[in-house]
């Protein structure tokens, strides 16, 4: 399994956190991936993820090393490098129509509140959990809200042939610290999407805190 590092879809979502040193729109991280294996369903799924986390690993420790560099052992032996067991996540299987579900908008209010033709709704009982798709691109902690037409854009572009038959999986998120911040108040998930008509896997992460 290999991550991709080039493509036109990167290119496109930059623009909507040209800081971000990952492929990021809202609070929802990109990966895309390619494998020289025939695709083997949920195994081929979970091989992803394993990538994209070892990735993750690699970069934790990066980080620990430039701070060490930059400021002393002292702050530096405070970062862990981030760990997770891929054996404990535990995948469900989604409906491409349910998953890519977007309302529209019914009103925005003068401080920029938008309210949502959806059933789902951030409240006391859901932070911390997992949230929509829908949610994570249009609705981050800080920054720019994206609208339904972004939604829809960035979809177009990630899935040119469309979504009809794509094998999309929800897993959980107790398996790494990667998802502490998430669990802490906006929410933690992650989904792995294998797209046939193009052979490659898309692993989309949330963690997200204020």
């Amino acid at each position: 399994m290999h991550i991709i590092t080039d493509d036109i879809f990167y290119d496109f979502v930059k623009k909507y956190d040209p800081d971000s040193e990952h492929h990021t729109a809202g609070v929802v991280d990109y990966n895309l991936l390619c494998d020289d294996k025939p695709y083997e369903g949920l195994k081929s799924q979970r091989r992803a993820l394993l990538a994209v986390f070892e990735r993750l690993v690699e970069e934790s420790i990066q980080d620990q090393e430039r701070a060490r560099e930059k400021w002393g052992d002292d702050i530096a032996d405070k970062m862990h490098p981030l760990t997770f067991d891929i054996d404990k996540a535990q995948p469900s299987p989604l409906d491409p129509g349910e998953f890519f579900y977007c309302p529209e908008i019914v009103k925005t209010d003068y401080y920029g509140n938008v309210w949502y033709d959806a059933d789902w709704r951030p409240d006391d009982e859901n932070f911390g959990t997992t949230v929509p798709y829908w949610y994570a691109l249009m609705e981050p902690v800080y920054g720019r809200k994206n609208k339904p037409e972004d939604f829809r854009k960035v979809n177009d572009i990630l899935f040119p042939n469309g979504t009809d038959a794509l094998d999309i999986y929800e897993w959980t998120t107790d398996w790494s610290d990667y998802f502490d911040d998430g669990h802490e108040w906006y929410g933690a998930c992650c989904w792995s999407i294998y797209d046939k008509s193009m052979d490659r896997y898309i692993v989309m992460t949330v963690s997200a805190t204020d």
